[in-house]
């Protein structure tokens, strides 16, 4: 079967918000000072909008904010029930001298034999460059077999600009590298794929090992409200980076601060950029939810369509002050093929309008749809002459 990208117009609407125009900063000019931070992003990962973004695609060293990569293959790993939270690793002895307090560490022993759930705490929590390693060897037999793991979900969730040559980010003549909107689809993936597994592993303010208790350099965990994450990086290469995310009022945001000059201007950029985001837009909501925002056509069903819902309400960010005309249609490669299973995602919701970010929402099979039986085929040969 043929696909094609079928595209059908939902509504237009008028915002019409509270408040004047102009109490917020203008959401097109540039917030941070580009010789402070040359690279930014900030993305609802809720609406799929980019609220902000300078240099997005330029590539650069991530640092340690690698590990985020590394805590994503686990939990792909543990997802898929391929590695256990409670299966214990050794510390190789050449993994110990190698990492024996080399940059951050857990400061685990030639003897010990740390679990995976502690091995995951201290790549979260203290950045611990030999538990990286440890975890790599131990879930793939080697750092090359678990970097080939790193790149296979990288391209999976399209981080088509990035690699990664190590699980911990320690320098390596820039073969690792990443850009600012790669790192935003890499926590998107993470916190909606694994919403329990982020909940309990990301965002704690100190984890204690070995008799050692670290604090967590997060710089807005405790500082910024709904502040959850995720990895600070840092190499006299790299500079200071952030990969950071917080949650208000259903919205969630995912930001990524590059190249600053030092820890106070990373804490400082990545603090108003943040609350620039959540001061500066306005939730506006489209569908309840469970509200059908439309339907799909599906060939070879026992349905000849099928009804499209978002997970949860419809949302999206509006600046404050916006008045306007918005469009929303969907999209979708059709017609989509039964069986269709339920809550299966299968098109997107596409908004846009003056002054406002481009929304893609995704939207997903309200209902199951079998495979057509024979009624049902010729109900929908009908149907379909028809149009």
């Amino acid at each position: 079967m043929n696909l094609i990208r079928i595209s059908l117009l939902v509504l237009t609407l008028v915002l019409a918000m509270g408040g004047a125009p102009g109490q917020a900063r203008d959401a097109t000019s540039p917030l941070l000072a580009e010789e402070q931070v040359p690279i930014a992003i900030l993305v609802d990962i809720g609406s799929g909008q980019i609220l902000f973004e300078r240099n997005a695609d330029r590539r650069f060293v991530p640092a340690s904010i690698t590990k985020v990569m590394t805590t994503y293959t686990a939990f792909e790993l543990i997802k898929s029930g391929k590695l256990n939270r409670k299966a214990v690793f050794t510390v190789r002895p050449e993994t110990f001298r190698q990492w024996r307090r080399k940059g951050s560490t857990m400061f685990l022993s030639q003897d010990s034999r740390p679990t995976v759930e502690q091995l995951l705490h201290g790549i979260t929590t203290v950045s611990a460059n030999d538990g990286s390693v440890v975890l790599a060897e131990g879930a793939a037999g080697s750092v090359e077999a678990w970097t080939t793991l790193m790149n296979e979900n990288a391209q999976a969730i399209g981080m088509t600009n990035s690699y990664f040559a190590n699980p911990n980010g320690w320098m390596d003549e820039g073969r690792t590298f990443v850009t600012a909107r790669d790192l935003t689809r890499l926590a998107a993936s993470m916190i909606t794929r694994h919403p329990e597994l982020y909940r309990h592993f990301v965002g704690r303010t100190e984890y204690r090992f070995n008799g050692i208790t670290q604090n967590n350099h997060d710089p807005l965990i405790g500082v910024l409200r709904g502040a959850d994450g995720i990895k600070t990086g840092f190499t006299y290469e790299a500079g200071f980076g952030f990969l950071g995310s917080a949650k208000r009022q259903g919205k969630r945001l995912v930001m990524v601060v590059g190249g600053a000059d030092s820890p106070r201007i990373r804490r400082d950029a990545a603090l108003e950029f943040m609350e620039w985001g959540f001061d500066g837009f306005e939730n506006r909501y489209l569908f309840a939810a469970d509200q059908e925002v439309g339907k799909a056509r599906v060939q070879n069903g026992s349905s000849f369509s099928v009804p499209l819902v978002g997970d949860g309400p419809v949302r999206i960010s509006v600046p404050k002050g916006s008045r306007g005309e918005v469009t929303a249609r969907i999209e979708y490669d059709g017609p989509l093929r039964a069986p269709i299973a339920s809550n299966e995602a299968v098109a997107e919701l596409v908004v846009s309008g003056e002054g406002i970010p481009e929304a893609r929402v995704q939207l997903y099979a309200a209902k199951a749809v079998e495979v057509a039986g024979p009624v049902d085929r010729v109900l929908n040969a009908v149907m379909s002459w028809f149009g």
